[in-house]
């Protein structure tokens, strides 16, 4: 396994503690959101500089870690979590509303999520650059193409798949467009979307849902019968849960088939706790193989677990007995997985880096390739899932 802890930020961390930060209050706040977030501002000083990239680009990460800064500030009423979202927008869009190096053609699902944290700031700002990126990202989902079913393909370059991933990247955006929009006849199409994936990714031998599903079935990856990724990974059914959680917010009360979304959670939420890690409070990279050799605790789909259990007790679609679970995974990251260094700075662990399925070099979907794939400490698909749960837990501490 290819363990690395990532020390990003040590030297920029130094520097700005040691030029007046020293006293940052945030960093010792007693809520986690606020110290996770003004630690993650000191190892990346501006926003695209998350995810460990060397130059800026459009992008699903700096999209969940913008609205995660968007969603504090609005908590905290601190400027300056506002300013660090709408930096990344203004360093990507010019002053005609084009996305730095975005392409349409790409039909890539990753490139619509940071639409959502646009929305938010177009709301403040009327800012007509920010309504063009809106509108852009919603043409692209025009012409998005589709599996025979109707399922957006998760990108071009992945014919014929659909990937549990692609619902959070795509379908919140989808639905508060249609809202805001007034455009209803998009909801069916919206809730179409799960439903394409929850019954070609479920597993009935383990109430869980696989990685993805090619529809063509030629994928080597894919189960030649159901079309079906091997396992079920840990992280893609945590932006699976979020993605039902959050295109809720969204959806009309009457609007068939949001009923069966609720249970589709309700369903995927009581297996979660069944199989949830007694030592930790947290679930496994390969959540099909718990306590197999190699397999360790994940934190980013611990964190993405526990912010869809919180919110979904919040807003009634779980039972509140489910805030156990919950509980019970949010301490488990602060007891386990949450490292504070001397001068305050907050890190997470145990994040699985990346996975996906075929591409070059070629991703099998096997368990020895998921336990294979790289560690990282601050990996910002952990940083962002948890700024969310902590939000979500200190509502329901007012």
């Amino acid at each position: 396994m290819k363990i690395i802890t990532i020390i990003t930020g040590v030297i920029a961390a130094t520097l700005l503690l040691s030029c007046g930060s020293a006293g940052n209050k945030g960093l010792q706040s007693p809520l986690w959101s606020v110290r996770m977030a003004e630690s993650e501002m000191i190892r990346n000083p501006s926003l695209w500089m998350a995810d460990f990239v060397k130059e800026k680009k459009w992008n699903y990460t700096q999209g969940l870690m913008g609205l995660a800064f968007l969603r504090v500030y609005e908590a905290s009423g601190e400027e300056r979590y506002y300013d660090y979202a709408k930096g990344y927008a203004d360093s990507l869009i010019d002053d005609d509303g084009v996305i730095w190096k975005y392409k349409t053609e790409n039909y890539n699902l990753d490139h619509v999520n940071p639409g959502k944290m646009i929305f938010l700031l177009y709301d403040r700002t009327k800012d007509p650059r920010y309504e063009k990126v809106i509108h852009t990202l919603r043409a692209q989902l025009e012409s998005q193409p589709r599996i025979a079913e109707g399922g957006f393909w998760h990108k071009k370059v992945y014919p014929d798949q659909m990937w549990l991933d692609g619902l959070y990247m795509s379908a919140p955006f989808y639905a508060e467009y249609a809202m805001r929009y007034n455009q209803p006849q998009d909801f069916a199409d919206v809730v179409n979307q799960f439903l394409i994936v929850a019954r070609n990714t479920r597993d009935p031998a383990t109430g869980l849902y696989r990685h993805a599903y090619d529809a063509s079935r030629r994928m080597a990856w894919a189960d030649s019968v159901t079309g079906q990724a091997p396992h079920a990974w840990g992280r893609a059914m945590g932006w699976f849960s979020m993605a039902i959680v959050d295109v809720l917010d969204f959806l009309p009360a009457d609007q068939p088939g949001r009923d069966q979304l609720i249970n589709i959670l309700q369903g995927l939420v009581s297996k979660l706790s069944e199989i949830q890690d007694p030592a930790t409070g947290g679930w496994y990279q390969v959540t099909d193989r718990p306590g197999e050799e190699g397999n360790y605790i994940e934190t980013s789909c611990t964190a993405m677990f526990s912010y869809s259990i919180y919110k979904g007790v919040r807003m009634g679609y779980l039972d509140d007995g489910y805030l156990a679970t919950a509980e019970k995974a949010y301490q488990g990251l602060i007891d386990n997985f949450i490292v504070t260094a001397p001068d305050g700075v907050v890190s997470m662990k145990n994040i699985c880096g990346v996975a996906g399925l075929g591409g070059d070099p070629y991703r099998d979907g096997t368990y020895e390739y998921y336990i294979g794939e790289i560690i990282r400490d601050n990996d910002p698909k952990g940083v962002g899932p948890f700024i969310m749960a902590s939000l979500e837990r200190e509502m329901r501490m007012k």
